[in-house]
C-alpha cells in the first residue's frame, strides 16, 4: 500500500487547481492532476454536494463510487448563484493556475466567467472544460452522458456481435478518455504557459474523445468507404485473433502479425495449416475465419487455460485469461504494479484503483484521502485571509 503523505512531491507540486467539475467527466481529470502533486479544490455546492456523494453503494455512509474518482483534493462548499460565491470564487482564481469545469456550453459564461474575461482577468490561468459534443456545432447546447456519446461516436456501431444489436462499453469510457485527454491538454498548456506566460481554454469533448479512439477502424472506413463490421471478440483485420475455448474456459490469444501466426501454430504442431490454400495468408485466414476456428478449437480444448498459457507464453506467443474483477484484482502481477490502493478515510479503509502512470523521479501518490463535503472550507477560506466571523455569516447565508 502507498502511504498517504501531506506534502506533495510529484510532477505537479505547486500547481493549483480550482475544480468546478462533479459526476465523472471532469472529477477524474482532477484526480489525475491531484495524484501528480498538483493541489485541487473541489468546489460543490452547499448541502449534498456532488450528486455522485448519494449514489453507488455506501459503505459505513461513504460513497465508494465517489470515491473512485476523488482522492486527493480539498472539498470547499460555495454557492456560485450568490454574489458572494462569485467574489470568493474570484480570490481563488487569483492565485489558481487551472480551472476545470464541465457545464454545458455557456453555463459557466452566465456566471460571469466568460472566456474574454477569464482570458483578461487572469491571463495565466489554464482552463479547461469537458461537454458532450465541442462548444461550436448544432449539437453544442444538447445535454449529453456517457451512453449517448457512446451512441453517437460511432463507438457502440463497431462493438458486438455481427448478428447482434451495437453494444456499450461497460466502463463509462467516454467520461474516462475525455477527462484523461483534458489533463494531457492541461498539462501541455502550463508547458506553453512556462515560456509564453499565457494561459490557455483547453476544451474536450466525450464524442470527440471516443471518434479518435476509432484508430484503424476509421482509417479502414476513409480507404474503403465501408462501415466496418460488428465482429465481436474477432479482430476486425487479422485471424487467428480472438477467443479460444479451451478444456476449463476461454483463453484469449493475440498473433498480430505473420511472424507470431507462425509461432501460434508452431505451438500448436500446426504450421502444416499454412500450406492449406484457404489459410495460406490473413486475407485467406480471414475469409475462412469459421473453418479455422473449428479446426484449432479442435485442438486447443484438450488442455486446459492455465496449461495453454503456460505453453503460449514460452513460444512467445501474446496470451491471457479472461478475468473477472475479482481475478484481476488477486492476480500477482497486478499486486505487484500496485493497481489497488487503499485509501485511510474516517469511515475506514476504502479500496481504489491504483496509478497507471509510473513516474520514476516523481511518482503519483496518496496526499489527501477522500474529502468531506466541505471539509476543507474553513481552511481554505482562511487561506483567502476570511475571519471567523466572516465565515459564521456566510455559513448562516448559506452561502458556504
Amino acid at each position: 500500500m502507498i502511504p498517504t503523505s501531506s506534502r506533495s512531491t510529484g510532477s505537479l507540486a505547486g500547481v493549483r487547481v480550482i475544480d468546478l467539475t462533479r459526476v465523472i467527466s471532469g472529477p477524474f481529470c482532477t484526480q489525475i492532476l491531484g495524484d501528480h502533486g498538483a493541489d485541487v479544490i473541489k468546489i460543490e455546492p452547499p448541502g449534498k454536494g456532488d450528486v455522485v456523494r448519494q449514489q453507488g453503494n455506501m459503505v459505513n455512509g461513504e460513497s465508494w463510487y465517489f470515491a473512485q474518482f476523488n482522492r486527493n483534493k480539498r472539498s470547499l462548499t460555495l454557492d456560485l448563484r450568490s454574489d458572494e460565491g462569485k467574489q470568493i470564487l474570484h480570490r481563488l482564481l487569483e492565485d489558481a493556475d487551472v480551472l476545470v469545469e464541465n457545464f454545458r456550453p455557456g453555463v459557466l459564461s452566465k456566471m460571469g466567467l466568460d472566456d474574454d474575461t477569464l482570458r483578461q482577468r487572469y491571463p495565466r490561468l489554464v482552463v479547461g472544460r469537458i461537454n458532450g459534443f465541442g462548444s461550436s456545432g448544432p449539437y453544442r447546447d444538447r445535454p449529453a452522458y456517457d451512453f449517448i456519446a457512446q451512441a453517437m461516436s460511432g463507438f457502440m456501431g463497431v462493438n458486438g456481435t455481427a448478428t447482434g444489436e451495437p453494444m456499450r462499453a461497460a466502463p463509462p469510457i467516454s467520461d474516462m478518455v475525455a477527462s484523461q485527454n483534458l489533463a494531457f491538454g492541461i498539462c501541455a498548456a502550463l508547458v506553453r504557459r512556462a515560456t509564453t506566460g499565457q494561459g490557455d481554454i483547453v476544451e474536450t469533448a466525450l464524442t470527440n474523445g471516443l471518434i479518435a479512439m476509432m484508430g484503424y477502424l476509421a482509417a479502414e472506413y476513409f480507404a474503403t468507404d465501408r462501415v466496418p463490421a460488428r465482429t465481436g471478440n474477432d479482430h476486425p483485420m487479422l485471424y487467428p485473433y480472438g477467443l479460444f475455448t479451451a478444456r476449463d474456459g476461454e483463453v484469449a490469444i493475440a498473433p498480430s502479425n505473420d511472424t507470431m501466426v507462425e509461432r501460434f501454430l508452431g505451438a500448436l504442431d500446426m504450421l502444416y495449416l499454412l500450406d492449406d490454400e484457404r489459410f495460406a495468408d490473413n486475407r485467406q485466414r480471414m475469409a475462412h475465419r469459421e473453418p479455422l476456428r473449428e479446426i484449432l478449437n479442435a485442438v486447443i480444448k484438450t488442455r486446459s487455460v492455465d496449461e495453454w498459457i503456460e505453453h503460449f507464453n514460452r513460444a512467445g506467443v501474446p496470451c491471457g485469461r479472461v478475468h473477472d474483477l475479482r481475478e484481476t484484482f488477486d492476480d500477482p502481477q497486478v499486486q505487484a504494479q500496485e493497481m489497488r490502493l487503499e485509501l485511510t478515510q474516517a469511515s475506514g479503509r476504502v479500496p481504489v484503483t491504483g496509478f497507471p502512470v509510473k513516474l520514476r523521479e516523481a511518482p503519483a501518490s496518496l496526499y489527501h484521502p477522500v474529502p468531506r463535503l466541505g471539509e476543507h472550507t474553513d481552511e481554505l477560506l482562511a487561506e483567502l485571509g476570511i475571519e471567523d466571523d466572516e465565515r459564521a455569516t456566510l455559513r448562516e447565508r448559506r452561502v458556504i
